[in-house]
Order: structure tokens, then C-alpha cells, then sequence
């Protein structure tokens, strides 16, 4: 047979695909089972002081007092944020106005402490410019100190600018919180420098390329930055710079009435619920977010 035939032959006969062989889990159906009930066990313990304190919210006085103490309410009812709302309603300044104290402190701070950790972060990992490093350094230096340990030196501050018992005493220091500012600048130093240069080669100057190539890659870091910076600004009483009445917190004001003594139990838990609404719910939509960006958006350079 010529070589020919033979080459016709091996063309003629069909192309099998390699067979893969599928990898088998080292677990056992046992080992499995054991897994997620372990994991439903962790998830339940991470959960249960959010079980316990909505459950204690709707519990009436008497189940409040009752021992021993039960998780779950017996006979549920609303009597205790009710009587919340009323008490709110008795006070000189409404409930609505405390809300907007909040809302405003907490809305603006975020959106400040966004802005400029970014800009700041932007230009600490895609610059070089003379104490870049040290700049860095003393920002790195900054975490290690809490907010008890600068609050003299920030009340004397905002006293000689004029600041005290104004919005501007709890919005303008949230701008500056190194946390911010560090969490970015390490999340951009991952982002591909010829991406940026690209966009330049195109003609996009500097506020373009920051807005629309830079902001959108690194949206799990501002995502991040905002769970942190709404956890901290809804929560903080504001009662070391305002004064007035008509400028407190809605924490401050809820916490008030938390501490009214024995026959406010029940709106004190109450109060406690609604206090963490606000940032759970925030953390809930941003952590989907961030997973989503995760997943979707990775570059590599």
C-alpha cells in the first residue's frame, strides 16, 4: 500500500475528543454534611445578637422581665416602638429633625471622606512626586490613634474655626480619616497603569481619567469605604461639639430615652433596633455590590 492510501486512510478517520476525567471532591457525602452543618452553626452565632435584640424589641414588658429569659417572643407586638414614637413626640424638638441631623451628617461626611480619599489615594499610587513615601507613612502612622486620643487637640481646633455646636465640627474631621485614604491608595496600586495612559493617549485629562476609568475598577474599595464611613457617622452621638437642642444626633436623642430607667425597657430595645437598621441595611446592599464588582471587573495588567 503507497504511502498515499495510508495518508487517506488516516484522514478519513474520525476525530475522537480526549477523554477528561471529571475530579472527584475529596469529601465524603458525610464530610458535606458535616460542613454545612458546621456552617449553619457559625451563621447562627454570628446572627443571633441581631435575632435576640429584634426579639426583644417586640416582646412585651413582662416577657422582658421574665426569668429565665427567652430568644424568641412568646406574644409579639409593636407596643414598645409605638410607645417609642410617642415619647419622640413629647419633646420639644421632633423626631423628623432629629432624622435630618443625622441623615445630613451622615450623607454628607461619606461623600466627603469618598471625594478626598480618593483624589488623595489617586494620586499617592500613580504619581511620584518629592515625600511621596513619607506622606504615605505618617498617614499609615495616623491609624494607630484613636479618636479619644485627638479629640482635645481637634476641639481646639474647631473652636478657634468657629465650629463648635455646628454640623461642620462631625463632617469636616470625617474627611480626614486616614482609613479611607489607606484603603484606597492600596486597592489603586493594583489598577493597571497602562489603562491610565491609554486613556491620556486618547486625549481624556486628568478629571476624566479619575471619574470614569479609575472611580469605576475600583469600586469594591469606595463600597468598602462607605460601609465604614455610614457604621461610624449614624453612630456617633455628636455630644463633645453640639450643644443645641435642635442639631443632636437621632442616636444621641434614642439614647436618652434608652436610659430612662425600668419602665422604658421596652423602648430601649426598641431604640436599639432602630439604631442598626440604617447601617446593616447599607452593609447588606453594599456587600452584594462589592461581590458582584469582584467577580466581574478583575484586570490584570
Amino acid at each position: 500500500m503507497s504511502k498515499s492510501k495510508k495518508r487517506n486512510k488516516a484522514e478519513e478517520k474520525p476525530y475522537r475528543k480526549p477523554l477528561i476525567k471529571k475530579r472527584k471532591p475529596n469529601r465524603s457525602v458525610a464530610g458535606d454534611i458535616a460542613l454545612y452543618i458546621f456552617l449553619a452553626l457559625v451563621a447562627y452565632i454570628m446572627a443571633f445578637p441581631i435575632i435576640y435584640a429584634v426579639n426583644a424589641a417586640l416582646k412585651p414588658l413582662d416577657e422582658l422581665f421574665k426569668f429565665p429569659p427567652t430568644i424568641f417572643a412568646q406574644h409579639p407586638t409593636l407596643d414598645n416602638f409605638s410607645d417609642l414614637f410617642v415619647t419622640m413626640g413629647k419633646s420639644w424638638v421632633t423626631f423628623t429633625r432629629y432624622l435630618f441631623n443625622t441623615a445630613f451628617i451622615t450623607f454628607a461626611g461619606t461623600a466627603g471622606h469618598l471625594l478626598i480619599a480618593s483624589m488623595g489615594a489617586f494620586v499617592l499610587a500613580k504619581y511620584e512626586f518629592p515625600g511621596n513615601a513619607a506622606f504615605f507613612k505618617i498617614v499609615t502612622v495616623a491609624m494607630m490613634f484613636t479618636g479619644y486620643v485627638t479629640q482635645i487637640p481637634n476641639y481646639i481646633l474647631l473652636s478657634k474655626l468657629g465650629w463648635i455646636d455646628t454640623y461642620w465640627s462631625i463632617i469636616i474631621p470625617a474627611f480626614a480619616s486616614p482609613m479611607g485614604l489607606f484603603l484606597m491608595k492600596q486597592f489603586m496600586e493594583g489598577l493597571p497603569t497602562s489603562l491610565i495612559e491609554a486613556a491620556k493617549i486618547d486625549g481624556a485629562n486628568e478629571w476624566r481619567v479619575f471619574t470614569k476609568i479609575v472611580m469605576p475598577n475600583v469600586k469594591p474599595a469606595w463600597m468598602t469605604l462607605i460601609i465604614f464611613s455610614v457604621q461610624g457617622l449614624w453612630n456617633n452621638k455628636a455630644a463633645t461639639y453640639i450643644y443645641s437642642e435642635e442639631r443632636k444626633t437621632l442616636v444621641y436623642a434614642l439614647q436618652q430615652i434608652q436610659a430612662g430607667g425600668i419602665a422604658r425597657t421596652g423602648q430601649g430595645a426598641a431604640v436599639l433596633v432602630v439604631v442598626m437598621v440604617v447601617p446593616i441595611a447599607i452593609f447588606i446592599f453594599a456587600e452584594s455590590q462589592i461581590l458582584e464588582t469582584m467577580a466581574s471587573s478583575g484586570l490584570k495588567d
